[in-house]
């Protein structure tokens, strides 16, 4: 039997870290369930999560990496990829960073974005310093696949389109989202075979 490329990573001594986006990630959220089902996941908790500031969201990341043993792979969502964009280009830390999963960015610069947005312009436009994958879909009402595109060509992601999900949330139907346990085992069985 096959060992869970989770567990493996997890067993090696490392860390899984998942930063969720504006508002958190409630009880039915697919990164509130892979964190129920895989306990040693270290979730980074923002003390406002309604009200976002880019520097208290990017040191929350910093403090929640201080005890992530190992190196870490992180599981962004929305706000939360913005987030990991912004704390690359500033630490000195980003060889802790195995890679990183970069689910359904938000596009901070567009017209509907709320007001507590416009602190995270503008986005640092470097490549990310570790491998990652950005997965967007082409009807996510908070960023379009050509913005998402664009991302993911500016920190030098792998870019994974995937057709009529949403912002791969709750609201638009996923819950344990196993498509994307599926792309973060594939990016933790490339980061093994890179080592």
């Amino acid at each position: 039997m096959m060992i869970d490329p989770i567990e493996r990573w997890l067993e090696a001594g490392n860390s899984i870290v998942v930063a969720p986006g504006w508002r958190g990630s409630g009880d039915e959220h697919w990164q509130t369930r892979w964190c129920e089902q895989y306990p040693e996941l270290i979730r980074v908790e923002q003390q406002d999560w309604e009200k976002p500031r880019a520097a208290e969201w990017v040191a929350e990341l910093e403090r929640t990496l201080d005890r992530a043993p190992g190196r870490a792979v992180l599981v962004a969502h929305s706000l939360g990829c913005v987030t990991v964009g912004h704390w690359s280009a500033l630490t000195r830390r980003a060889h802790q960073i195995g890679g990183a999963l970069l689910v359904a960015p938000a596009d901070v610069t567009r017209d509907e974005a709320p007001d507590s947005f416009q602190g995270f312009m503008p986005l640092p436009a470097r490549p990310l310093p570790f491998p990652s994958v950005v997965v967007a879909s082409d009807n996510d009402p908070t960023c379009t696949l050509d913005r998402a595109t664009a991302l993911a060509a500016t920190w030098g992601s792998e870019l994974v389109p995937l057709s009529g999900v949403g912002h791969i949330n709750v609201d638009s139907g996923h819950g344990d989202w196993p498509v994307g346990v599926k792309l973060l085992r594939q990016l933790l069985r490339k980061l093994g075979r890179m080592n």
